[in-house]
C-alpha cells in the first residue's frame, strides 16, 4: 500500500481506548461480574481482553477498521486505499486467530455492531469460560 493524501488521518486514530469498543466491554463484563480479565497483553495481535487462566482472548472489532460485511462503508475519497486496508486488516486477523488457535488459545471476536446487544455476547463468553474451566 502507497501512502495516500489521506493518510495522515490514521496517525490520529488511537488502537486503544475506543470508547464505542473497548469501553463498552468493560462495562459489559462489570455489569455481568465477569472477572479474570487483563486487558492488552503481550500476545499475538496483541488481544484487547485476555483471560489467561482459560486461555481465551478477545477482540473487539470496530467495524470500519475490520470492513464489516454488514455495516461497511468504504469513503468514496480514496476508495481503493480503503479498500485494501480493510482487505489487510482481516487478513491479518486471520492470521492471527490461527497463530493463537496453534499456540491453544480460544479466540472469540466481537464487531463493533455486537455491542448494542449485549445479552448474547455476554451468554456466549460465560460459556467459553465455563467450557475452559472444566
Amino acid at each position: 500500500m502507497s501512502p495516500s493524501p489521506h493518510s495522515w488521518r490514521m496517525s490520529r486514530v488511537r488502537s486503544t481506548g475506543n470508547k464505542s469498543t473497548e469501553a463498552v466491554f468493560v462495562s459489559l463484563l462489570r455489569t455481568a461480574r465477569i472477572s479474570g480479565w487483563r486487558r492488552h497483553l503481550d500476545l499475538l495481535g496483541r488481544p484487547d481482553f485476555t483471560f489467561r487462566t482459560e486461555r481465551l482472548v478477545v477482540f473487539i472489532d470496530g467495524c470500519f477498521w475490520h470492513g464489516c460485511r454488514r455495516c461497511k462503508k468504504i469513503p468514496h475519497a480514496n476508495e481503493k486505499f480503503w479498500s485494501q486496508k480493510m482487505a489487510y486488516n482481516r487478513q491479518r486477523a486471520s492470521a492471527v486467530n490461527r497463530g493463537l488457535r496453534s499456540q491453544g488459545w480460544v479466540v472469540y471476536r466481537v464487531w463493533e455492531h455486537e455491542l448494542k446487544y449485549p445479552a448474547p455476547i455476554v451468554e456466549h463468553l460465560q460459556s467459553l469460560l465455563n467450557h475452559r474451566q472444566d
